[in-house]
């Protein structure tokens, strides 16, 4: 009888576990590289922000007193993440937006690090790390997009 069972367990085992690598896979959004490969197409900087979640230091990034008019993707995938008019100076020493591109192209965690509670703002394609959200940003939105300018690469608009 305990045979039934190692044979039982087995078997769910390996179908819910192929199940699992099957949904992954077939999720052709979702951009998944080892780690070599993110080191290949990221800068040292770019790797240490987006795939170790640093940060740059304030006011040090290209993106903090730029306000171009374009749009703002991620430097790891090129998702589009940012519109250039909800850009504003925070005086934070990063880029700050009041809202997102597409909702569906950001991902929120709690972040309980460095003794704070905040919320992480990560790319939901490639899950690079881009910065913290914060509830203290001008209206309509009252919220503070907080990114890292090494996240980002600017794509200028195009001239009518």
């Amino acid at each position: 009888m305990k045979w039934y069972l190692l044979i039982y367990f087995f078997i769910f085992y390996s179908c819910s576990s192929y199940a699992q690598n099957n949904d992954t896979t077939m999720d052709s959004t979702r951009i998944i590289k080892p780690d070599e490969e993110w080191r290949r197409i990221l800068s040292p900087s770019q790797y240490a922000v987006c795939r170790l979640k640093g940060t740059e230091p304030p006011g040090s990034g290209k993106y903090n007193k730029f306000f171009e008019k374009g749009y703002y993707k991620c430097v790891a995938c090129g998702a589009r993440l940012f519109d250039s008019d909800t850009k504003y100076d925070s005086g934070s020493g990063w880029p700050a937006f009041y809202d997102v591109h597409e909702k569906e192209n950001i991902k929120h965690r709690k972040d309980l690090s460095h003794g704070m509670v905040r919320i992480e703002v990560s790319c939901a394609r490639c899950d690079a790390h881009l910065g913290h959200v914060f509830e203290d940003g001008p209206e309509p939105t009252g919220l503070r997009y907080c990114i890292n300018s090494l996240a980002l690469d600017f794509v200028p608009a195009k001239e009518k």
